[in-house]
């Protein structure tokens, strides 16, 4: 990962233990199971729109208050802000659920505020317009930029915006998006600071 400066990360299932279960809020918002949720009340006509987005909404700040940091997330923010590294989050989830989260994790400090893009901030992944909106903030090269995240769509998000990408996953599940596939951000960790992410009870 040698000339990486700046770093946008997803939040849920990347720097957090997965906890959305898509298949339950779906039933729960009586979404189509195969229905992707924001493209879905996008296209509902109002008053439907607004009212299934409250929906949402809270069961978000529900699930916030749970969260738990994955495997080296918070020592990996540290490590990066503290080598003078840029920092975003890029979010489906509400911009104030992003911040909960962070503050939980520890990290909230090591983040400007503006760097942090919810839903109603940026485009959805995989749209890059929120990858586009930190690049031209940090005034980088997007060779110099990677998207990190645990789906499909911060790769395909990361790949339109012409910038690296690296999946963190245990499989490699789309190897044709992903520049680097590490199982976890301990592990990213260590790529760039051999040992330092060697500590299995470092958050």
């Amino acid at each position: 990962m040698d000339g990486i400066r700046g770093w946008v990360f997803d939040l849920d299932g990347t720097l957090t233990i997965a906890q959305h279960d898509f298949p339950a809020i779906r039933r729960e918002l009586g979404i189509p199971a195969n229905d992707d949720i924001l493209t879905y009340i996008a296209a509902l006509p109002e008053p439907g729109r607004s009212d299934l987005s409250a929906r949402l909404d809270a069961i978000e700040h529900r699930l916030a208050e749970a969260v738990q940091p994955a495997l080296g997330a918070a020592q990996l923010i540290r490590f990066l802000r503290d080598r003078g590294d840029r920092l975003g989050i890029l979010t489906r989830n509400l911009r104030s659920v992003a911040f909960s989260s962070l503050r939980a994790l520890g990290v909230a400090d090591c983040f400007n505020e503006e760097d942090v893009l919810g839903r109603k901030d940026a485009l959805p992944k995989p749209d890059p317009d929120g990858i586009l909106q930190l690049t031209q903030r940090w005034q980088l090269n997007r060779a110099e930029v990677v998207m990190v995240g645990d789906f499909r769509f911060d790769l395909e998000a990361g790949r339109a915006a012409g910038c690296r990408t690296c999946l963190i996953l245990p499989q490699n599940s789309w190897p044709d998006l992903a520049d680097w596939h590490m199982p976890d951000c301990r592990s990213v960790l260590n790529s760039l600071s051999p040992g330092l992410g060697s500590d299995r009870t470092a958050g």
